[in-house]
């Protein structure tokens, strides 16, 4: 399906790939992601075919798969399944921040998840976070409230990959609403008393957002949500 497409050279796309930091152990057919979307739209929703594209295992077919998939008939198996083979960031991404996270198994993976010791499987569950803090727009903030604990205990994982989903969740949850951003700076500031380097890079990094986040905000916003 993919290889019938007109490819760029390779070596362009892998060079491409490395300069945003992505590596990956497959093969790389050489499209760029506006051709894969492309094939996305025409193709619509289809669990069957994702699943075939995963298991050929190159770069862009894994993209298309992430795409395709059907996130309500996606098991939870499938998705420990194609957590287990994410070798880079933008991969992990694709399925977590656009998949998984409107998937109903969601928020049992990211507590199981979130224990992984692999980068990338950890670091789905943060990113899967990170995304139902900003897709779900109805969750209530008890939801949010009750992981970041998760997150703190977390914060002091000083790989890269990790440690910025980790902070990218903890963002995200503190620009819900005035209760959440609260909740969060309390957070982020303990997180910085446990004076780690990742712990510090998070909370700092974290803390100057909700300052203009709370700049922003002259008054709570509407909709707050306990």
């Amino acid at each position: 399906m993919l290889r019938e497409l007109q490819p760029i050279r390779t070596v362009d796309v892998r060079r491409d790939l490395a300069r945003f930091g992505i590596h990956t152990n497959g093969t790389v057919i050489g499209l760029r992601v506006p051709q894969i979307r492309q094939v996305s739209r025409k193709i619509g929703t289809s669990q069957e075919l994702a699943e075939q594209l995963w298991e050929a295992g190159d770069y862009e077919c894994r993209l298309l798969a992430s795409m395709i998939a059907d996130p309500i008939q996606i098991l939870p198996r499938t998705m420990d399944h194609w957590a287990a083979g994410f070798d880079n960031w933008a991969i992990c991404d694709a399925c977590a921040y656009s998949l998984f996270d409107r998937s109903p198994h969601a928020a049992g993976k990211i507590l199981e998840w979130a224990e992984d010791k692999r980068e990338f499987v950890r670091r789905a569950a943060f990113a899967m976070l990170a995304a139902t803090a900003i897709h779900d727009k109805d969750a209530p903030n008890r939801v949010f409230i009750d992981a970041l604990p998760l997150i703190e205990r977390h914060a002091v994982d000083n790989r890269n990959f990790v440690k910025k989903a980790v902070n990218w969740a903890l963002r995200n949850i503190g620009k819900r609403n005035v209760v959440l951003l609260l909740a969060a700076v309390a957070s982020a500031r303990r997180i910085h008393e446990k004076n780690l380097p990742s712990a510090r890079w998070i909370a700092s990094d974290a803390l100057r957002e909700f300052k203009k986040t709370a700049d922003r905000w002259k008054e709570p916003p509407l909709g707050t949500r306990n």
